[in-house]
């Protein structure tokens, strides 16, 4: 639109258009009706404006200004505002000009640039008004650039420029005001634009830069009282937690409750993830005195964590395995060749668990089956594998990939991988620098500050050094690198002291579940779990897994479980009674350690360690001793020796005050803490200050009875009736909130009081965590070997109950233990089946070794109980050693150095192993293994191949374990042919025995198979394998055709074998 210059103001034809209604000059409020004034707003036009309703509006510059200004300079002073008040209206004007017609040009240009285009801000099509500041500056950045910048044709107006200009900067006034102000007409920074079109807002930007940061980590945000996810890990969080998810602006969000934080947290842990919780580090009080006060708080991940290092609360209800912590295995590898590249390998192993504080280590060479991986790995049940980026061996590879995909719990199993490849040089100087940093002799034992810890760590393996450098690398960014700091418990998974059962063991005898439905009913834990604290579970699961092959260590234990039977003294009922009531205490003192535990958990520890040191009284030197038992006297003479520290600690605290979790009231000497003790006197001092206000508030508003009112969370309100609405408020009183009937105000006095007090408190919060920080601190430097030990002495205590409750049941038998290498059960039965079938167990006896063979092999229809029968003995040989009773009449023993077992059918495909691979392979580490005092239990060896194969393989085993191992083996078949020539053969070694059963034939010519379950000398060529397909249901025409072939082929083998012996004897006699 092209503008022509202003004309002269005396022009009769010039206009001023701007009423006194615009004008900046305060009216009173009072007035009600408008000065009467000739104002002309017409403009050029044949079409009659009718007159507008008064607008709101946010600024005085809404029509173009008079001309006559510049003259009525001159009979008036020009104020501080400026050039703009030349366009404002004078009252006293009487004449009234029109403008040239050039200026209706002017007006519309105005007119089309405040009220059309984009200059108000829009309400965003999505509902949301426009974010933050940014559509109002680029707004006005487009009306800068309209209004300065000129196209070919115009002639610019100076004044109405200058005047355009002040409106913009009138606008960007406290925000951009620089910018606006300048004439370059220079752009403000322009906002990034989300994927929903919309800017990102602040904490958007905040939340991505957090998670730019920290890639692989699923994040929980603490955004007030809820906890978001976002992107990704809202998908995630919506899938695994069954929360919603939904978009919000740029992000997909999902939201959880602040108190359902740890429910949430271990869903996610086990599924596999890597979980960390980003909390504000700012509060509103700080803010407010910071240089971020109109961004959001903020934040950072202040705690990361896994399944393997994840330590729960003190009394969680919901541990799916309360006898199983979750530990985490780091495994190093070095190939020692073979056949393959990686067939033998030898492997260094770590395992840790950080709720308990337990190390174990062991380094082991392997074959290409990973049998000894696999025993160790089905033990120890990670929850998180650390291992090298670099993969391993292809066959290790493979094992750790089947184990962890077909896992049977609830939780995955997570791997996590390591890129720095350490040398032993490298892991040997990090070890050494690790438990040589005095910053950490707070948390140590006497062996870390005296070097011993040093020295048996120089003693380690290679591999296992590596390993261990790798894991103290990774729990520092956890913080709970601790746990390895403390020697006691550092333990080599193999010991002389214990037989080790190898994974294939546990699963087939069921030791730990069941392998029905994999849970505990049904496994023999199960039958000899009766312990009353976390801790001793955990210790009793150790001792069925690894049962005893020292006989006086097994003696002292078989000892104690007699004297507990036996002993009618009420020192044993405290002892039960004792540990009824008892929490988590190992976890509970890793917490301490690693500075995690709260005060009302260390209350719950230090009164329950109290009782423990209370119970019994310290040992009489000259005095007789409690119990007979070596065990036992050690347990309650280790027990008195708590009452001086945790009297000593009880003493600093006070009880309530840390129930309740006030850390900066709950010690019971605060000159111990001068620091905190002034911040305590500083913000009474406050407190008191804003007591001598409230008198001054009372004396002012006439209002005796005035009192503070606390509403939410404001404090220190001055809260006024309207019967007191005749009180004079003081003009800069702070109105807080208000309704119908009241008014809370603040006073300017009041505000700083409580900013300042703000201020204390963060302080104060600040330095009670930093003192309570350092008793943990104290409390693991000075007597946390002694609590530990305690914890396993009333560990080992609760154990020994267990077994001796076993041992009360009916029909248990205390075993006796000889020296010549005899097993025998007399009346033995299966612990789990007699507990879980209703109808009676029919009991075996059987009796090997000593002066009898040390070999059985056991034939017998199918579904004749062979399988259970060997399970049995096996069970019992176990229990036995563990130190428990057995369900027999009677039992003797010579102790096994292991228990080996090749049972069931199936296969590994995953790991490219068919069902007779797997069979074979299993025999072959058996073979491999065996010892002369072990029990090998091979049931139906060679079924998986042809006939003569199979019975090739199973005679030429049975007799590699007979000459040449010697060992105790129950060998249960289906080829009556290889019995009766191992017999033969080694009529001294070898004894046949079958399964009982009575067989009638009926009218129709079937026969039915009575099962007596009873273990018989002698063999039977019987298998009876249609009559079991008959139980199965198989229709009869199939079974009746089944049993015809069945005979023909019985009669031709038969007729063979007739033949084979005839030849045999006539070739002699034609040699001649």
């Amino acid at each position: 639109m092209k503008r022509s210059k202003r004309s002269a103001p005396e022009s009769p034809k010039s206009q001023a258009t701007i009423s006194s209604f615009f004008s900046s000059t305060q009216r009173s409020i009072s007035q009600t009706t408008r000065a009467e004034s000739p104002i002309d707003l017409t403009i050029d036009s044949d079409t009659e404006i009718p007159p507008q309703k008064k607008q709101r509006t946010s600024s005085t510059f809404f029509s173009t200004a008079p001309p006559q200004a510049e003259a009525s300079s001159s009979h008036a002073p020009r104020r501080d505002d400026g050039f703009a008040d030349q366009w404002r209206f004078q009252p006293n004007e009487t004449e009234f000009k029109a403008t040239k017609p050039s200026n209706t040009q002017m007006h519309e240009r105005a007119k089309r640039i405040l009220i059309g285009g984009d200059f108000f801000v829009q309400k965003d099509p999505h509902g949301e008004p426009g974010v933050d500041e940014a559509s109002d500056s680029e707004a006005e950045v487009e009306i800068q650039e309209d209004v300065r910048g000129e196209t070919p044709g115009d002639e610019s107006d100076p004044d109405f420029t200058q005047l355009m200009g002040h409106f913009v900067n009138s606008k960007a006034k406290g925000k951009q005001k620089a910018q606006a102000q300048k004439r370059g007409g220079r752009k403000t920074k322009v906002e990034e634009i989300g994927p929903s079109g919309l800017p990102y807002t602040p904490l958007e930007l905040q939340v991505r830069e957090l998670q730019a940061k920290h890639p692989g980590i699923l994040l929980m945000v603490i955004v007030g009282y809820k906890i978001l996810f976002y992107g990704e890990d809202a998908r995630i969080a919506s899938k695994e937690l069954g929360i919603a998810c939904f978009t919000t602006r740029n992000f997909q969000t999902a939201m959880i409750p602040v108190p359902r934080r740890e429910i949430h947290l271990k869903k996610l842990l086990s599924k596999g993830y890597k979980v960390g919780i980003v909390e504000q580090t700012e509060t509103a009080a700080l803010k407010k005195v910071g240089d971020n006060r109109s961004g959001p708080f903020a934040r950072k991940l202040n705690h990361l964590y896994t399944s393997g290092t994840y330590v729960d609360e003190l009394n969680s209800v919901d541990d799916l395995e309360p006898t199983l912590p979750p530990p985490l295995m780091c495994l190093v590898e070095e190939l020692r060749g073979g056949k393959g590249a990686g067939e033998r390998v030898n492997i260094g192993m770590v395992v840790i668990t950080p709720s308990t504080g337990d190390v174990v280590w062991d380094q082991f060479e392997d074959s290409s089956m990973r049998i000894e991986l696999e025993t160790r790995m089905v033990h120890t049940t990670p929850y998180e594998l650390l291992l090298p980026a670099s993969k391993l061996s292809g066959p290790t590879e493979k094992l750790i990939s089947y184990i962890t995909e077909n896992t049977i719990s609830d939780h995955r199993i997570r791997i996590e991988r390591f890129n720095e490849m350490l040398s032993y040089t490298d892991a040997f100087s990090h070890l050494s620098k690790f438990y040589t940093d005095k910053n950490k002799s707070f948390a140590a034992s006497e062996s870390f500050n005296s070097g011993k810890l040093m020295a048996a760590i120089a003693d380690f393996p290679k591999l296992v050094v590596v390993a261990l450098a790798y894991c103290i690398k990774y729990l520092s960014k956890f913080g709970i690198e601790d746990c390895l700091l403390e020697t006691n418990f550092f333990a080599k998974f193999t010991e002389r002291t214990h037989m080790l059962l190898n994974g294939n063991t546990l699963t087939n005898l069921e030791i730990y579940r069941n392998e029905t439905d994999y849970t505990l009913k049904g496994s023999l834990m199960w039958i000899l779990d009766h312990t009353s604290t976390k801790f001793g579970a955990r210790m009793l699961r150790s001792w069925v897994g690894r049962p005893l092959v020292d006989a006086s260590v097994l003696r002292q234990r078989s000892y104690a479980i007699d004297e507990i039977i036996h002993d009618t003294s009420p020192r044993l009922t405290l002892l039960r009674q004792l540990l009824k009531r008892l929490p988590d205490l190992a976890r509970g003192l890793c917490r301490i350690q690693y500075g995690k535990c709260t005060p009302q958990e260390l209350v719950i520890l230090l009164k329950a360690f109290e009782r423990i040191a209370a119970t019994f009284n310290a040992p009489d030197p000259a005095g007789r001793a409690s119990f007979q038992s070596p065990i036992l006297e050690d347990v309650v003479n280790t027990l008195p020796k708590l009452k001086g520290p945790v009297n000593a600690l009880l003493a600093e605290i006070n009880v309530k005050k840390a129930s309740e979790g006030c850390k900066d009231e709950m010690w019971t000497d605060l000159d111990k803490y001068p620091e905190l003790d002034n911040l305590i006197f500083s913000i009474q001092v406050i407190e008191s200050e804003l007591l001598d206000e409230l008198k001054k508030i009372r004396k002012l508003l006439s209002i005796p009875a005035l009192t503070y009112t606390t509403v939410s969370v404001e404090e220190y309100l001055i809260e006024i009736n309207k019967t007191y609405k005749n009180r004079s408020i003081p003009t800069e009183w702070n109105l807080v909130s208000s309704t119908k009937t009241t008014r809370r105000y603040r006073t300017p006095d009041i505000n700083k009081k409580l900013a300042k007090r703000a201020q204390y408190k963060e302080a104060l919060a600040a330095e009670a965590q930093r003192v309570y920080l350092a008793f943990l601190k104290r409390i693991s430097r000075g007597h946390y070997s002694l609590l530990r030990d305690v914890v396993n002495k009333l560990a080992v205590a609760d154990c020994l109950l267990s077994l001796a409750q076993v041992a009360l049941q009916e029909g248990y038998v205390k075993p006796e233990f000889t020296q010549d290498g005899e097993l025998e059960i007399v009346d033995g039965r299966h612990p789990m089946v007699e507990v879980l079938r209703s109808d009676p167990f029919v009991p075996n006896s059987v009796s090997m070794g000593g002066e009898q063979a040390d070999s059985i092999i056991i034939t017998g229809p199918n579904m004749g109980g062979k399988s259970c029968v060997v399970r049995m003995i096996a069970l019992c040989a176990i229990m036995a050693q563990t130190g428990s009773y057995v369900p027999a009449k009677s039992m003797k023993l010579g102790l096994l150095d292991g228990i080996l077992t090749r049972m069931g059918a199936s296969d590994e495909l995953s790991r490219g192993r068919s069902t007779f691979m797997v069979e074979m392979q299993e025999t072959s580490d058996i073979l491999n293994i065996a010892t002369s005092k072990s029990l090998v239990i091979l049931d139906e060896l060679g079924r998986g191949t042809s006939t003569f194969d199979g019975m090739a393989v199973a005679s030429a085993v049975l007799e590699h374990l007979v000459e040449i191992k010697k060992c105790k083996t129950l060998f249960i078949t289906h080829y009556p042919h290889v019995a009766m020539d191992l017999e033969r053969r080694f009529p001294l070694d070898v004894k046949n025995m079958h399964m009982g059963y009575t067989e009638d034939t009926r009218i129709d010519g079937t026969r039915e198979v009575t099962f007596l379950y009873r273990l018989t000398p002698g063999i039977t060529t019987e298998s009876f394998g249609v009559e079991c397909a008959r139980l199965a249901g198989v229709p009869e025409s199939i079974l009746r055709l089944a049993s015809e072939k069945a005979q023909s082929m019985q009669a031709a083998t038969e007729e063979r074998i007739r033949r084979n012996k005839f030849f045999s004897r006539l070739l002699p006699w034609r040699a001649r």
